[in-house]
Formats: C-alpha cells, sequence, structure tokens
C-alpha cells in the first residue's frame, strides 16, 4: 500500500512478507520498521521523526 501524505510527494509504503503476519514499512525519509500491527505501523510512519532512523548515507 501507498499512501501520498497531504499532497507533499511524501511516500509511505506498507508490503505484507507473504507467510507471516509481518508488515514491513518504508518510510518516505527512508527509514523501515517491521511490526504485526497495522495501528502500530501507521503510528509509526505518521509520527515522524519520532522513532525515525534513515540509513546512513556513505560518501
Amino acid at each position: 500500500m501507498t499512501a501520498p501524505a497531504g499532497g507533499t510527494g511524501e511516500i509511505y509504503r506498507i508490503d505484507w512478507l507473504p507467510g507471516t503476519d509481518v508488515l514491513h514499512g518504508t518510510c518516505h525519509c527512508g527509514a523501515e520498521h517491521a511490526a504485526q500491527d497495522p495501528v502500530e505501523m501507521w503510528e509509526w510512519m505518521l509520527g515522524h521523526p519520532e522513532g525515525h532512523q534513515p540509513p546512513e548515507r556513505t560518501p
């Protein structure tokens, strides 16, 4: 599922991992999170920047 946030061009992506009860979320900032509860996943995504640690970029 992908949902634009307020027309800002931010993309939040949630994928279901087949064969499991796990959801894998990717925030527009590049941070990733896994959870079994869809409410927990959306709270994490929309709670930006709390809990968000984008991947470190190496030059």
